[in-house]
């Protein structure tokens, strides 16, 4: 997600709404909460999933040429707005959960500050993130605890739905407590351990199962995981395994991570057979693993019959948390900041649903542990800025039945605030640009403007090829507004004629002259003419800081006071 541009994944009203507070002239500095009202699956907690990934979708937050050109097809949004989210960019702040936290209902998990078209903007993907991460995650420490320390791999990605759900959902499951996963792309993408054994098609594909196990324990000396019940567990599968790891042994092999895993069957039956059958041959290291649709409630009923399975791969009932498949999260508006105020004005939603009224202000959570033990108490939902003396008796509420109380006692807990600002201007970007990605790019931290200072440190020299940028004004209206927007010139146009300069402008070639062997292209767009620029025919230089630019559209040049990010090629 990292590199993904995501800012049309949302829904239609909020771009509705955003040109509403546009035309109306209202973008107050609001607050909005990320919370969730019931747990899943009926158990008694969540885990907190999906906060880098909300933080790498802020960051990318941008509205390319393409995309603005997609919205003035609807003939929904005015000219005015659509140059508005050209140079958009999120201003606000992040506070959040950190992940694989335990949480409860109604805490804030997420808390955005901005103003207010921001906020808006990015409810629907904030929502589809985090609900989606905490529900597997929650689903996977479920699972995990049902499997009372025993490994737990997530073997979920054929079954999941889509490649994002499979990606993303083993991230959470294993943040959530399993030992690994399947998933190839998720280990590359996180550094997470990637397990697996082989499949049913690896033993028919040869001439019988003994010569399947002894090919793959001769490639897997180290991993050698041998699937056991393709044709019969206990008379064709254990045997073979037995024979190939004896082998193994008698070649001096080490045997270190090597076992069965069974797919099929009574598996707590069978797995009390096959341990006693390993144990008689010789192997009571080896370790017996199982999958078949497997979930917490049947890892608990097969430990309560005394299955000797010490590691589950736990697929389909995992990444699809088939029992519970939505999270429920919600993302309601908490406060808002009035002119020429420094404090929020509350704001609470009103519902018949008891569970459905909000919690209003500007709040954070708190953790309250228990000094001696260091477990988990409650969490308090309490006003920003609201501070306790954990030497005094402290009475804590339900956030819904108020009359669930409890009363801790002065000196034996202690308070740790977990909602915590997680961007502190670090994920402010600015980006507003098109260009036709002919190469391979990868970004780099250098930004240049006609107002911002250079963080180049290296001396230069030489000349960088050519970068194709179209032009966003064409036709109609956008020439006049452009016109509008413009100085005179000394070029003695009059409006008709510079608004047929303004049709030719189609390209825009721009070379970048530096003094380093560093290769570079910087990236203008959905390229905006302000009201600094000039227009003039012939070729010019244009000086940002100490980079020059040479700009020639044709016969006409255009300068301006423009936002560049660099980008390094390979």
């Amino acid at each position: 997600m990292a590199d993904r541009n995501l800012t049309l994944m949302t829904d239609l009203y909020q771009l509705t709404m955003m040109q509403g507070y546009f035309k109306n002239n209202i973008n107050k500095r609001v607050i909005f909460d990320l919370f969730y009202r019931t747990n899943p699956s009926g158990g008694g907690y969540a885990i907190a999933c999906g906060l880098e990934q909300v933080i790498e979708y802020i960051k990318n937050l941008r509205f390319t040429y393409e995309d603005i050109e997609y919205l003035r097809g609807l003939s929904i949004f005015d000219e005015d707005f659509l140059t508005y989210l050209s140079s958009f960019h999120f201003s606000g702040d992040i506070y959040g959960i950190p992940e694989g936290t335990v949480v409860f209902p109604k805490e804030p998990l997420i808390k955005v500050i901005a103003p207010i078209m921001e906020a808006q903007l990015i409810e629907t993907s904030l929502l589809n993130i985090v609900n989606h991460q905490s529900l597997i995650a929650t689903k996977a420490a479920r699972v995990c605890y049902a499997a009372k320390g025993d490994g737990v791999m997530e073997f979920g990605l054929r079954r999941a739905q889509g490649p994002d759900a499979g990606i993303y959902g083993a991230r959470a499951a294993v943040i959530a407590g399993c030992v690994g996963t399947s998933n190839v792309l998720t280990g590359k993408l996180w550094n997470m351990p990637i397990k697996g054994t082989h499949a049913h098609s690896w033993i028919m594909s040869f001439p019988d199962e003994y010569t399947a196990f002894k090919k793959y324990a001769e490639l897997y000396p180290n991993a050698c995981t041998l699937l056991v019940d393709t044709y019969d567990t206990l008379k064709s599968g254990i045997p073979n395994a037995i024979r190939v790891f004896t082998e193994m042994r008698e070649a001096g092999i080490p045997l270190t991570k090597y076992g069965i895993r069974m797919d099929s069957g009574d598996l707590a039956y069978l797995s009390k057979r096959v341990r006693k059958m390993l144990d008689d041959a010789g192997f009571p290291d080896a370790v017996i693993s199982a999958s078949n649709d497997l979930d917490e409630y049947l890892i608990e009923t097969l430990k309560s019959q005394g299955a000797t399975i010490k590691s589950w791969g736990v697929g389909t009932h995992l990444i699809t948390c088939k029992d519970n498949p939505a999270f429920g999260g919600v993302y309601k508006l908490a406060a808002i900041k009035k002119e020429g105020s420094e404090e929020f004005t509350p704001k609470i939603k009103i519902s018949e649903n008891p569970a459905k009224i909000t919690n209003p202000g500007n709040k954070t959570v708190y953790r309250i542990v228990d000094k001696d033990t260091g477990k988990l108490k409650a969490d308090l939902i309490a006003l920003a800025g609201e501070t306790y003396d954990t030497t005094k008796d402290l009475e804590i509420f339900h956030p819904i039945d108020t009359w669930k109380r409890s009363t801790l006692t002065g000196g034996s807990y202690e308070i740790t605030e977990i909602l915590v600002i997680c961007n502190e201007q670090t994920y402010r970007c600015k980006r507003t640009a098109y260009i036709r990605k002919n190469k391979r790019i990868r970004h780099c931290s250098y930004r240049v403007s006609a107002n911002v200072h250079t963080r180049t440190k290296h001396a230069p020299e030489g000349l960088v090829t050519h970068l194709l940028i179209e032009f966003v004004h064409r036709r109609g209206n956008r020439h006049r507004n452009v016109h509008n927007s413009t100085k005179r010139t000394n070029d003695n146009s009059t409006p008709d004629k510079r608004e047929q300069i303004y049709r030719r402008l189609k390209y825009i070639h721009l070379a970048l002259i530096i003094p380093s062997q560093i290769k570079a292209v910087f990236l203008i767009g959905a390229f905006r003419v302000y009201s600094e620029c000039t227009v003039g025919i012939g070729g010019t230089n244009l000086s940002v800081n100490e980079f020059t630019f040479f700009v020639s559209p044709n016969k006409y040049t255009v300068t301006a006071n423009i936002l560049i990010d660099v980008l390094l090629v390979h």
